[in-house]
């Protein structure tokens, strides 16, 4: 077997085989030998069917076998002789199988890019100090609050009025014509909050139980849902229900009721700024790591192979469309196009491909690895935060496969805290680099 390597670029390669006659021939033989003990053809005895007769009933096929017997057998030593290990699957372009002939193949793949990370050590860079004021617990306090309350039919009849929860049926018409995904049967909606759109909640203020109403809303040519953008749509809306939402007093009984044996309001108060502070850390050392790996990004430069890039952005899109499946919606109800996403995501897509393959090259040039201290050590933080065992998270990812992309995973967090440790870090007002801070992030009280 001979092997050769092209460059096509820097991450795109030919990986061109030749098998020689001799393994061809011997091939074909097996093959034509084996069919022939097996085959029953009018007209001759069992085992004595000519070569040229089989050939004719199944050349074409033992042929096919053949080439794709010999691609797996030589291409793994192909690529460990050449040192082209591909990303994802080869494109193969084969030649014919005959007899006294050598039989060349080639297969067009995406490989890792070949670069030098430089200047990566020693870099400044910013880290804000973490500060909590009273206020953000407060505003945490009334998240668990609101978490806690409880969502009931009104007592005494009155109209929707903006934060009440209305529990309605709707179907959706253009010219006339009803739009099959803009329907919906005691559909939960939040009045005031615009989750919907704006114009539609404000057709609701001032309903009764029962009513019923004809709602114009003109939706927006950027409107999210693919299914009503830019399109002016009628809805035909009944009331089913109205519900507000009733919240418990901030109290100790309230504390106690929630668990983790808070003994009282300023307990609970504690542990939420515990929590709060554990937060804001988290957000600022995963902030300065990122604005280390920016700079160390800018000066690097290399292709990115598009396999790689292409898995990430269908890895986003499946846990996005998963997320969607949990609360009992979908991509078609929320008029959302995977095509859209793959276009909307492709670029921070490439952006952590690009992240992942220098943090990989540091490690390498740093010679940085995952030991199995390290990897137990991984697992003990992992089952911790999850409240599980250590052997329970170890099972979990060998049964899957994907013990490998843990550990890889862990090899990228090492090498960011090697990068951290070795950085000249300049601490600055809380604020000052991120202002608008992560509004979305719940306190988790156990």
């Amino acid at each position: 077997m001979k092997a050769s390597l092209e460059d096509i670029s820097q991450v795109k390669k030919k990986l061109s085989v030749e098998v020689d006659a001799k393994e061809v021939n011997k091939k074909l033989n097996d093959a034509y030998g084996k069919i022939k003990k097996q085959t029953k053809i009018p007209g001759f005895r069992p085992g004595k069917v000519p070569r040229k007769i089989l050939e004719s009933y199944f050349g074409k096929q033992i042929e096919a076998d053949v080439a794709s017997e010999l691609v797996n057998e030589t291409f793994p030593k192909a690529v460990e002789e050449t040192d082209a290990f591909p990303l994802g699957q080869p494109e193969l372009e084969k030649g014919h199988v005959k007899l006294d002939e050598a039989f060349i193949y080639s297969a067009t793949m995406e490989v890792r890019p070949q670069f030098e990370v430089k200047d990566y050590l020693g870099l400044e860079a910013e880290k804000e100090m973490v500060s909590v004021t009273d206020e953000e617990v407060e505003k945490r306090l009334e998240q668990i609050r609101e978490g806690n309350g409880k969502l009931e039919s009104l007592t005494e009849p009155r109209p929707v009025q903006e934060g009440d929860f209305v529990v309605i049926n709707y179907q959706g018409f253009e010219d006339d014509q009803p739009l099959e995904e803009i329907k919906d049967q005691n559909f939960l909606l939040n009045v005031g909050k615009g989750d919907f759109h704006k114009k539609f909640d404000e057709g609701l203020v001032g309903l009764n139980k029962d009513d019923e109403r004809e709602i114009v809303v003109d939706f927006e040519e950027d409107y999210f849902n693919n299914n009503l953008k830019g399109k002016t749509v009628r809805f035909e809306v009944s009331i089913v229900d109205i519900k507000e939402r009733n919240l418990p007093e901030l109290n100790d009984e309230f504390a106690q009721n929630l668990g983790a044996d808070f003994k009282d309001l300023e307990g609970l108060r504690e542990e939420i700024k515990k929590n709060v502070v554990a937060q804001e850390e988290n957000r600022v050392e995963q902030d300065l790591k990122r604005r280390l790996l920016g700079k160390i990004s800018e000066g690097t430069e290399f292709e990115l192979p598009q396999v790689l890039v292409d898995a990430e952005v269908d890895f986003s899109i499946k846990s996005l469309r998963s997320n969607f499946e949990r609360s009992g919606s979908s991509f078609e109800k929320a008029g959302i196009s995977p095509g859209m996403l793959q276009q909307q995501f492709r670029p921070s897509s490439e952006s952590r491909v690009r992240e992942r393959l220098i943090l990989g090259q540091i490690a390498k040039q740093d010679d940085i690895t995952i030991s199995d201290d390290d990897f137990t050590e991984g697992l003990e933080k992992l089952a911790k935060g999850m409240g599980q065992e250590v052997e329970t998270i170890r099972k979990y990812y060998e049964a899957r496969g994907e013990v490998d992309i843990l550990k890889e995973q862990m090899l990228e967090e090492k090498t960011l805290n090697y990068l951290v440790e070795k950085a000249k870090i300049k601490e600055v007002e809380a604020g000052s680099l991120n202002p608008e801070k992560d509004e979305n992030t719940e306190t988790e009280v156990q």
